[in-house]
């Protein structure tokens, strides 16, 4: 059973998956998410695959739980990040079955939460059977909770591994087509943006439009349910709108276009000229600190962030490290910054294929965690076999 809580951990299931069926054939994987959007992308993910079932989480009380493991009786349970419960996993411990984190981590904020619980976070994270961390100080972090420091281990993060390294999204052609996007003149995309966040790129746009007046912007918010309200952010700011869901034929070639769909990020990221990825440039809490801007450098897209970028924390060292990521503060250096990716093609191009030779060289978690679970399903059969 692998637990991904919602959109990003399934996501980065699909290789892990991928691995464990492809090395042991006779392996059913049961995923549970706890979001809608979760279950939305499983669907699309696994809805074909046979040996894959999708269900929802059980609520964190024994009687769910109870039935939770009754019906479905994982021989292993593996939980994406840092989706742990107390109570599920004291349920699994009493059944013997082997409960792992994969991809941990555990920011400065969760930490001090998580310490605020005492002998109950102590006891709950004494149970887990191997903590797989993303880098050290997470592994440090786990340590101090509680987890057995020979249990814990640091394999990276699998988010490298999600990420389609590549010149060219199969589709994105097509895609520029249906929306009559010019493939000749720049184009900037805001990935994944959060509330508060499109109205200021909306104004970083306006005044980028004065020196790069063919540049179009594509806004796909994270959150299906705010697309409505970005549409009308759009249309308030006086700019017309097209919606991919919609592609309304009459409208002008200056409009800004609201990437509605569900699953198309990456390749409206393949057309872009120059990316920004959102959940960044306004602080959402440490929770939600930063999206995804390992798929933009995979592609080798020149790509800024903003300064709250914690949940990925370690991926912006390495990316920092090798000067791959623009970092602004504030929309007036978002507008320097997109400004001189504009201006100075080579030294933009530059950036992203820095940022593209970080994803290459970090790849790899993934076939790690797939090995430690592969070993705990056999020390399972081994322990079933001595019986």
């Amino acid at each position: 059973m692998l637990h991904a809580v919602s959109l990003g951990e399934m996501n980065a299931t699909l290789a892990m998956v991928r691995e464990l069926l492809a090395q042991n054939a006779p392996l059913h994987v049961i995923i549970s998410t706890t979001t809608q959007t979760g279950y939305s992308r499983g669907q699309e993910l696994y809805g074909q695959n046979p040996k894959v079932a999708l269900v929802h989480y059980p609520l964190d009380f024994s009687s769910s739980i109870q039935r939770f493991l009754d019906r479905l009786k994982p021989a292993v349970v593996v939980l994406m990040e840092l989706e742990v419960w107390p109570n599920f996993v004291l349920h699994c411990q009493r059944r013997g079955i082997p409960v792992l984190l994969v991809n941990g981590r555990l920011t400065a904020g969760s930490f001090k939460n998580y310490r605020l619980g005492g002998s109950v976070m102590r006891r709950m994270f004494g149970r887990l059977t191997q903590v797989c961390a993303q880098d050290q100080i997470y592994a440090g972090r786990f340590i101090a909770l509680g987890a057995p420091k020979d249990r814990v281990s640091v394999t990276g993060t699998m988010k490298f591994d999600t990420a389609q390294i590549a010149d060219r999204i199969p589709g994105d052609g097509e895609l520029a087509a249906a929306l009559k996007l010019p493939t000749d003149q720049p184009i900037w995309v805001c990935g994944s943006t959060g509330p508060g966040e499109e109205q200021l790129l909306l104004g970083v746009y306006r005044q980028l439009l004065q020196s790069h007046p063919t540049l179009r912007l594509v806004i796909v918010p994270r959150k299906p349910e705010r697309f409505d309200e970005v549409a009308s952010l759009i249309t308030t700011a006086g700019f017309a709108l097209v919606r991919r869901s919609t592609l309304a034929s009459n409208a002008p070639a200056d409009a800004v276009i609201l990437g509605d769909t569900m699953g198309e990020l990456r390749k409206f990221y393949s057309l872009a000229r120059v990316v920004f990825v959102g959940r960044s440039l306004v602080d959402f809490g440490s929770r939600q600190h930063g999206s995804d801007m390992i798929e933009p450098a995979a592609l080798a897209k020149p790509t800024a962030v903003g300064p709250f970028t914690g949940n990925f924390a370690e991926v912006m060292r390495k990316f920092r490290e090798a000067q791959a990521m623009a970092e602004v503060s504030t929309p007036v250096e978002l507008v320097a910054q997109l400004d001189r990716f504009l201006t100075d093609p080579p030294s933009a191009s530059a950036m992203g294929l820095r940022a593209r030779s970080v994803v290459e060289r970090e790849r790899g978690a993934t076939h790690r965690h797939v090995e430690i679970i592969l070993k705990t399903i056999a020390d399972v059969q081994n322990r079933c076999r001595a019986k």
